[in-house]
């Protein structure tokens, strides 16, 4: 087994290599034609004159403009840079990267062109108008890393206003892969959702839709103890009970968990505490390992910070934890929105959904954690990235579900979902096959 310094050191080393490679290929998006053009005529019929009469036909019947443009597979991904990664508020400069990775994933995993809008407005008005304007030219909006409490008013007013489906990824798809995660790993050490003692780490983004999925799929409100960075919440939390008006999710979890009204910090939070599930503060040492071994036998953690966790995997690990995941690819058991966001919206735009409710979240949950738990949780709580062949199963539950709750004007068969979505997919990495082998996307260069 490798040293602690060596597993630091690898751990370490994609910052490195981000850093070099990114000036190379200046960026990671590009947009590239999906029609054919053999000679400088066609632009007569993808340009003007012809398209003329494309605009005239959208302007009798605005459905049309799904089927004579690439609409219905477009996603903006909106940004204000204000709670990027672990990083805080970077500004939207900065969160361009994070975001051209998000497209990037999206195209590749889903089969979902994705357009990165990081703008400098700070208001939350600002960020709602901007994303209602943008309706005629996107089927579906993905915000992203914005701080709260504005992220949470932002994504309410969306969902009651747009017309097309709003999904808040650090809130959402962060809730969605936990409790599949949290699925198989209670399964692995015996335990029951409605019986576990479970603590969240952070009452940011992350962990507020993690406290309601929970609650939607049977934890015992009384049985969780939320801790944010004043302390474990609690019906004494005044702090928070005097913003109510801007924090209400942060205070419900104040009135209705914690039924002993533990109070102190992370550290007595986790006393006892079966399951930790920590968005919180980049570590290492954010959670220290002394406080994990006070927890229950056979306990759980998922320390989730990005780009470094709240304690390193191997620290929780030899602290007592039985079973262990964090946020990176590099290491096992990764709990990370990746693994949802693409097949969602695979399936949402497949059937032109409106929205996307708390019952689609939990449909695509399932798919993932009955996916790992079919071949084997030796393997992984989850799906990884490589065994892609879960996103078609993931859109086919997520647009089943809008289509059995009416929130999908198409009617399409599980079969027709499943053969689009795979073949949506095989185009994409066949296309980019073909672009790594020709060297028209060239090589890396090796490190010095």
């Amino acid at each position: 087994m490798a040293s602690p310094d060596r597993r630091q050191e690898r751990a370490e080393r994609p910052a490195a290599d981000a850093l070099r490679l990114h000036p190379f290929y200046r960026g990671k998006i590009q947009t590239f034609p999906k029609c054919p053009v053999r000679s400088l005529d066609d632009f007569a019929v993808w340009y003007t004159p012809g398209v003329a009469a494309v605009s005239r036909a959208i302007a009798a019947d605005p459905a049309l403009v799904d089927e004579h443009t690439n609409r219905a597979n477009t996603v903006a991904i909106v940004s204000d840079g204000s709670r990027v990664l672990g990083l805080g508020d970077v500004g939207p400069a900065a969160a361009l990267p994070v975001m051209e990775g998000k497209a990037l994933l999206f195209k590749y995993l889903g089969g979902v062109d994705a357009v990165p809008l990081c703008v400098d407005l700070h208001s939350t008005d600002g960020l709602v108008e901007f994303v209602e304007a943008l309706q005629p030219t996107f089927a579906g909006i993905n915000l992203e890393d914005i701080s709260q409490p504005k992220c949470f008013e932002v994504l309410d007013r969306l969902r009651a206003s747009a017309s097309i489906p709003v999904w808040h990824d650090d809130q959402q798809g962060t809730a969605t892969v936990v409790v599949a995660a949290l699925t198989n790993a209670l399964d692995v050490v015996g335990k029951s959702v409605d019986d576990v003692r479970i603590t969240l780490v952070g009452m940011g983004a992350a962990n507020v839709a993690v406290h309601r999925l929970l609650r939607a799929v049977g934890a015992d409100p009384a049985r969780i103890i939320a801790c944010d960075s004043g302390g474990i919440l609690h019906r004494g939390r005044g702090d928070i009970e005097q913003v109510q008006d801007r924090y209400r999710d942060k205070w419900e979890v104040c009135t209705t968990t914690n039924a002993e009204q533990r109070v102190g910090g992370i550290a007595e939070a986790l006393v006892g505490a079966d399951v930790c599930i920590a968005f919180s503060a980049p570590g290492p040492g954010t959670i220290a390992a002394e406080w994990v071994a006070e927890m229950a036998a056979d306990a759980v953690v998922f320390a989730c910070a990005n780009p470094v966790p709240e304690i390193w995997p191997w620290d929780a690990e030899t602290a007592g934890a039985r079973v262990v995941s964090t946020g990176r690819s590099d290491f096992p058991n990764q709990v990370n929105n990746s693994l949802a966001f693409p097949g969602i919206f695979r399936g949402v735009l497949d059937v032109g959904a409106t929205a996307i409710s708390d019952e689609m979240a939990l449909a695509a949950a399932d798919v993932l954690a009955r996916f790992a738990e079919r071949r084997g949780l030796e393997h992984g709580l989850l799906p990884t990235m490589a065994e892609w062949d879960v996103v078609p199963e993931v859109a086919v539950a997520t647009a089943t579900t809008a289509q059995s709750r009416g929130l999908a004007p198409l009617d399409r068969s599980a079969d027709d979902l499943r053969r689009a979505a795979h073949d949506r997919i095989s185009a994409t990495r066949e296309a980019m096959e073909v672009l790594i082998d020709s060297e028209i996307i060239p090589p890396p260069p090796t490190a010095r």
